[in-house]
């Protein structure tokens, strides 16, 4: 198979190849299923570059390297992800960082933001992301912070440079006032910025992919809505084997959304699957389709293990060989970096708090090639999915004072004695 780079891909790459002799850097912005990868291994290429590291997700490994594969450049690679970034060994001419908004943590840099400047800061680097700044221009600062030739050089610190680019404000979390680095002043980094960045579309690409969402709600068995009132009304619910502990607005929150998928953690620690409905939904009611499935929490993969057995994959090369009818991604694990395009719709099994997993996860079906792109959400019927759909769908997160409001939860300090008994539990567990 020859490969044949579409013609944007070429002109991007030009223009990139540019950037990095001119700045030592460049930010390719190009939204998901624009070519990314390609388009950085092609600036490599023109560059004559001999060694890259392409730094990326673990779940994006794989892709990366067909990639390279199919290309067959003259430059060596090496494909890590940002978890084993101290395991690289030896020396590279430029390095490339997938998701690159990932490194935006502010006001302190991330883990593997610190370990790239400590190592690689000294040479040319790509940065490819489809959402730059999915929350904040505050996170542009960390992004290039970890180049010697960042344009915010002179600023050695992110508060040093918030003097400049944030209007710095307080909110009070109960314990205390803590700095709010939030608001920064778009128009002047971006000045700052001009010049860096290649922004690129899916409409530019000449995609017409269309996403059609439609909103399923399942009714739970009455047994999965006894719990959930329960940990809403007193923040615990004792049953036959296990205790499920919701003692802060917090632990209400994640508790009450693992419930309503019918799965939870109790108090000795082991997953509780009580409710299959939203599994075998999947299987009743898309027999013969290839789908894509996103849970969040672990307990829902061992649920949706026990409805789809041998059919069910976690990895996308099996998935890829049409062996396997279904493959399941932790929505978080599996938002960025691939491609779902052998699945015929995605499917929902809960959803992330994070407007960020919303707008990036429902991309994955997305290809140039692709007009109609499906997408189900299984809700509870009366459930917290729709209320948290609610909002990322307005680019907002689902906070703790959404489902305070939502939920009018009680103050669990009232039932103080039903949760030291639930506290006994737990060290009766620990001690066994």
């Amino acid at each position: 198979m020859t490969l044949q780079f579409r013609e944007y891909q070429k002109d991007i790459a030009e223009r990139a190849a540019y950037k990095i002799i001119e700045k030592g850097m460049v930010y390719l912005a190009m939204q998901v299923r624009t070519g990314k990868t390609l388009t950085a291994l092609l600036t490599c290429e023109l560059l004559e570059k001999k060694s890259v590291l392409f730094i990326t997700k673990k779940k994006a490994i794989s892709s990366v390297q067909y990639d390279y594969a199919l290309m067959t450049p003259a430059f060596s690679i090496e494909v890590i992800n940002y978890e084993s970034l101290h395991k690289v060994e030896g020396n590279f001419d430029i390095v490339i960082c997938d998701e690159h908004h990932r490194n935006g943590a502010f006001p302190k840099p991330n883990v593997s933001a610190v370990e790239i400047k400590k190592r690689w800061a000294h040479l040319p680097q790509i940065y490819l992301s489809g959402t730059p700044t999915p929350e904040s221009f505050s996170q542009f600062y960390h992004q290039f912070w970890v180049s010697n030739f960042s344009p915010f050089a002179d600023y050695k610190t992110f508060y040093k440079w918030a003097k400049d680019f944030v209007n710095i404000t307080k909110k009070n979390f109960g314990y205390g006032d803590v700095s709010d680095y939030s608001q920064a002043d778009e128009q002047k980094i971006n000045r700052f910025l001009e010049g860096y960045i290649i922004d690129f579309t899916q409409e530019e690409a000449g995609f017409k992919s269309k996403v059609t969402e439609k909103v399923i709600e399942v009714q739970m068995k009455p047994f999965t809505y006894a719990i959930a009132k329960d940990l809403a009304t007193h923040g615990i619910y004792r049953g036959k084997t296990d205790t499920i502990l919701a003692d802060t607005a917090v632990k209400q929150q994640s508790k009450i959304q693992q419930v309503f998928s019918g799965t939870c953690i109790g108090e000795s620690g082991n997953a509780i699957i009580f409710d299959l409905t939203k599994a075998e939904y999947i299987a009743n009611n898309f027999p013969k389709k290839r789908l894509g499935i996103f849970y969040k929490f672990k307990a829902e993969l061992d649920a949706l293990k026990q409805v789809l057995g041998y059919k069910l994959t976690t990895e996308l090369d099996a998935f890829n060989m049409e062996g396997f009818q279904y493959i399941a991604l932790q929505i978080q694990a599996g938002r960025e970096g691939i491609s779902l395009r052998q699945a015929d719709y995605l499917v929902y099994y809960n959803i992330d708090h994070s407007a960020v997993s919303y707008w990036q996860s429902r991309d994955r079906l997305t290809t140039k090639e692709r007009t109609e792109n499906t997408v189900f959400w299984l809700f509870a019927k009366g459930g917290i999915e729709s209320k948290i759909y609610n909002q990322v769908m307005k680019k907002k997160n689902y906070t703790l004072t959404h489902f305070k409001n939502d939920f009018g939860t009680k103050n669990t300090k009232q039932n103080n004695q039903t949760i030291r008994e639930a506290r006994l539990v737990r060290a009766e567990n620990l001690q066994s």
